[in-house]
């Protein structure tokens, strides 16, 4: 099929999505995730897909699976793997970061990563029904409430769902380039515990051992282990309850990144060893939290991207591929060997900040491509 014609508008799409940006879903708000999902699952059924949803767990918010058979029921075909909770707590698009349009950007909380993308593959979807067109394969959405955590409730859920179909398209964000993602970087996850003694810090400060100290001082050795192989870094930390009291407790979370799981392994291993003390000293405890493991591209995964390269070259896009760091969930469908494309959604910057964006021209671009390859594969 000629892509290049297909009739998407950027300001039509542009007028689609606001309504899914302006749903705050900050992961730990499992009622506003699911609110969003809400939304995305009445879209899907008004789109004619046969919706199920998936309680929640972990206090997290629920999943919706929506499926689109085009006429080829119970046959493996493509899974398109989404989730609709972000970083940005309730407020921010009143306060913060509110929905705009300065040119050729359009900001709002999550609009790249990734509520554009997930918006703009049902919108390639609903290009087809329009035209008539049939893919080859039937189409699922599995749309999840935990991703920008690890997705530690619904790992098991991401991974029965891919064996069952025969390829998996990811919408996150595109690169910088507007390249896609063949392959991503493991990553760990550690909550950190620091217990010390209280006193008064007034009268006593002497006989207390301070929690925060113990605390700060190893975020500096954790930082300090970062190599090229493998990152450490510290990204919240909670302690003290009085100022007037040393602090007897300060926890935190930190994030270790490889591109080889081999290193990812030791860096584990490092920053378990770091549990030590005792009731005079203090103490300091790592424990492990949720681990992604890398997602190196196989045979399939390239032959995907080869597939998504050549419609791309319809266009007049040089579509390059990459391994990237950052997690989604395709590290879980690309460790099984599943062919797996990432980094299909709109293009953009500023995720995980206030300055999150999308570049309105890649709507249409990258609604064209999904299009392209929802009929292309089989």
């Amino acid at each position: 099929m000629d892509i290049t014609t297909l009739p998407f508008d950027a300001e039509t799409l542009l007028a689609g999505l606001k309504p899914w940006v302006e749903i705050e879903s900050p992961t730990f708000d499992a009622a506003r995730v699911n609110a969003m999902l809400d939304h995305a699952a009445r879209e899907c059924a008004l789109s004619g897909a046969r919706i199920e949803r998936i309680a929640g767990r972990m206090g997290f918010g629920d999943c919706v699976r929506a499926t689109f058979s085009f006429g080829h029921e119970d046959k493996p075909g493509i899974l398109i793997m989404g989730h609709l909770d972000t970083v940005h707590p309730v407020g921010t698009l009143a306060r913060k970061l509110p929905w705009r349009r300065d040119g050729e950007r359009c900001y709002g909380p999550g609009i790249f990563d990734m509520k554009g993308g997930n918006f703009i593959a049902l919108e390639a979807v609903r290009m087809l029904q329009r035209l008539g067109l049939t893919p080859s394969l039937p189409v699922t959405f599995l749309f999840t409430s935990d991703e920008e955590v690890g997705s530690p409730s619904t790992r098991d859920l991401i991974e029965a769902e891919a064996k069952r179909q025969k390829c998996v398209l990811v919408p996150e964000p595109g690169r910088a380039d507007g390249g896609v993602v063949t392959g991503r970087y493991a990553i760990a996850r550690f909550n950190l515990q620091a217990i010390g003694r209280p006193s008064h810090a007034g009268a006593t400060l002497k006989d207390g051992k301070s929690a925060i100290r113990i605390m700060a001082d190893t975020v500096s050795q954790i930082e300090g282990m970062t190599t090229d192989a493998c990152t450490f870094s510290v990204g919240v930390l909670h302690g003290g309850q009085w100022v007037n009291c040393v602090a007897s407790a300060c926890e935190g979370e930190a994030l270790s990144m490889a591109k080889r799981q081999s290193d990812l392994d030791q860096g584990v291993e490092r920053m378990l060893a770091l549990t030590k003390g005792d009731d005079q000293a203090g103490r300091f405890v790592v424990t492990r939290g949720v681990t992604r493991p890398v997602w190196e591209p196989n045979d399939k995964t390239m032959a995907l991207y080869e597939t998504a390269k050549g419609l791309a070259k319809q266009l007049g896009i040089d579509l390059k591929h990459e391994s990237a760091g950052g997690g989604s969930d395709a590290n879980f469908t690309g460790a099984l060997g599943i062919a797996s494309l990432d980094g299909l959604g709109v293009c953009g910057a500023g995720a995980h900040t206030l300055q999150e964006h999308i570049l309105v021209s890649s709507l249409p671009q990258r609604g064209k491509l999904l299009t392209g390859l929802l009929m292309a594969l089989a």
